[in-house]
């Protein structure tokens, strides 16, 4: 069995209230695993614990119980750190930089040089789509080039793991569309992805795997097709099935001459299946 891209067992982040003998729960006994090759969501309001727990994955944050691994290495550790590309929600940039002077500051920070570094820039360059604003100071960009470049500048030393903190935050929707566009090539090319979102039908069109988190709990996780199939019933999708089909489409389809195309279980969408669980956690006494 390959070992995982993300491992986290066990983990509690609490905070104390200054001046007073309280503490808060940031996270809850969390567990994890995000095999690697694949994207997971990790969804949950604000105040829910997902980005606390990509910062103690990160080594920006210590936790205050439980472990977390990066590859099988223990992520406390910055050489586990190697194989991360990391874009926060608001990712700062030196505004009177060029897009690629960018990632030329970036790729000499992680070691890169020369001819490697000049076919790098103008590889990530072309795969976020920014080849026109190659030369273009980045105080002028909006907010979904922004993201965009800054996907560039996480990709720069080639990464295994990709962690995105709501790469989609503030962005407009061709913005985000181009930005489901980049996650979804980047999983084609063998990266894992570990996300947050709070935009559930983007979230729903790229992950594999989804965890929703409420108050610092794990409250549903599975497979994307799992959480939104409703148990117990089926779909049947024919073609060309005159009325009467109805009643015995089972047993007449073939006879009918209709073409049955596939029998499949109908889906919630990923929001109402988030809504239902942080409900669920609030009405716990």
């Amino acid at each position: 069995m390959s070992t995982p891209a993300v491992s986290i067992t066990g983990l509690t982040k609490l905070y104390p209230i200054p001046l007073r003998r309280q503490k808060v729960v940031a996270v809850k006994d969390l567990n994890l695993e995000v095999p690697e090759g694949q994207v997971y969501g990790l969804l949950g309001p604000n105040g829910s614990g997902k980005s606390t727990t990509l910062k103690i994955l990160l080594g920006l944050v210590t936790a205050t119980h439980g472990e977390t691994k990066i590859f099988g290495e223990d992520s406390r550790d910055y050489r586990s750190h190697r194989e991360v590309g990391f874009l926060p929600e608001n990712p700062y940039f030196y505004k009177y930089l060029t897009a690629e002077e960018t990632l030329r500051f970036y790729g000499k920070i992680c070691g890169l040089s020369g001819k490697v570094l000049d076919a790098r820039i103008s590889e990530l360059l072309a795969l976020v789509s920014m080849e026109d604003a190659r030369h273009r100071r980045v105080g002028g960009y909006s907010k979904g080039m922004l993201q965009r470049i800054g996907l560039a500048q996480a990709l720069i030393q080639d990464p295994r793991l990709l962690v995105l903190d709501e790469p989609t935050a503030g962005v407009d929707p061709l913005g985000s569309r181009q930005i489901r566009d980049l996650i979804l090539e980047l999983k084609k090319r063998g990266k894992t992805v570990l996300l947050t979102s709070h935009l559930l039908e983007q979230v729903q069109e790229v992950c594999d795997r989804v965890g929703i988190m409420a108050r610092g709990v794990m409250m549903r996780e599975g497979r994307l097709e799992e959480l939104v199939t409703i148990e117990g019933q089926t779909e049947y999708l024919v073609e060309n099935a005159p009325p009467e089909l109805a009643a015995k489409i089972a047993e007449l389809a073939a006879a009918s001459g209709a073409k049955f195309l596939a029998a499949r279980k109908p889906e919630l969408t990923l929001e109402r299946v988030f809504l239902e669980a942080a409900e669920a956690h609030h009405k716990k006494p």
